[in-house]
């Protein structure tokens, strides 16, 4: 079995600190992780975890390049199962790069991105892999929408509205949507069912952070609540990945939707309690 994540792999600096600092003022980190990120690699990252005792093979198609910046995201990658196809390998540009910073506190997270900017992958040469299950962030458009195109079966990682979402929606099983989301044809006033039925994917996740996370089906017409279980949020960068990755293994495996959220759901929930991009893979 097989899973292809199309989307943004980044470099991600992330830092621990007591305190945000202010205009012009610096403050000491407690910790520096350096790791790949962006939403389709951390999403890979966690199913290959996931999948490796199931023998799920996870396959990443994204633009890396030849930059030694690449190297790190390449490293990363093969040291928890992923496969990395790269559609830039000759690109001298440096990979995009995340500047993040979690609050120890509260592990609350802010982040400074240019995401792909200017960069954009085609498609690899020989073209894409076969997979059971497809999952795309909406980033790298020609990418993602060859991909969608592609997919047998569909999940889209909708965190904020793209442009390419108007030609990868129509191809979707599942649209897994945060409470950010922002789809043209819905007001966020009109809440989360006016938002299900503009994107208008056969299943529609809504998900709100500690809030229970809506779902709706098309056919049959359905729609439920699962409740989120409370957990100490200690590092809370990546969580949404964390949930689309253990959502794609949980479709893969032909897990109900609402099976497949509470599955999704409690991977979730270990990767807040655990400071750092990687520790907590050790937890599930």
């Amino acid at each position: 079995m097989r899973i292809l994540c199309a989307g943004l792999a980044t470099v991600d600096l992330i830092q621990r600190v007591q305190r945000l600092p202010g205009v012009d003022e610096k403050v000491q980190s407690d910790s520096v992780d350096v790791a790949a990120g962006g939403p389709a690699t951390n999403a890979a990252v966690t199913a290959a975890t996931l999948g490796a005792p199931l023998g799920i093979e996870v396959v990443l198609v994204s633009a890396v390049g030849a930059h030694p910046l690449g190297d790190l995201i390449r490293a990363d990658l093969a040291a928890h199962g992923v496969t990395l196809i790269d559609t830039t390998p000759t690109s001298t540009d440096p990979p995009p790069i995340s500047a993040v910073t979690v609050l120890s506190g509260t592990g609350e997270r802010t982040i400074v991105s240019r995401n792909a900017g200017t960069r954009n992958a085609a498609l690899p040469e020989n073209g894409l892999p076969d997979a059971d299950l497809t999952l795309v962030d909406g980033h790298h458009p020609i990418l993602s929408t060859a991909a969608a195109r592609s997919a047998r079966r569909l999940l889209v990682d909708a965190g904020s509205w793209r442009p390419a979402f108007a030609d990868i929606i129509p191809h979707a099983e599942v649209v897994a949507c945060s409470a950010d989301f922002r789809h043209p044809g819905a007001s966020p006033e009109n809440g989360d069912a006016a938002l299900a039925e503009a994107v208008g994917a056969p299943f529609v996740v809504v998900t709100h952070g500690a809030a229970p996370v809506r779902w709706f089906s098309t056919n049959p017409p359905a729609h439920g609540a699962i409740l989120v279980p409370p957990v100490p949020a200690v590092d809370t960068a990546g969580a949404g990945d964390a949930f689309h990755g253990a959502l794609a293994v949980a479709l893969a495996q032909h897990q109900d939707l609402p099976a497949a959220i509470s599955y999704a759901i409690r991977v979730a929930g270990v990767r807040v309690t655990h400071a750092g991009p990687r520790t907590w893979l050790k937890f599930l």
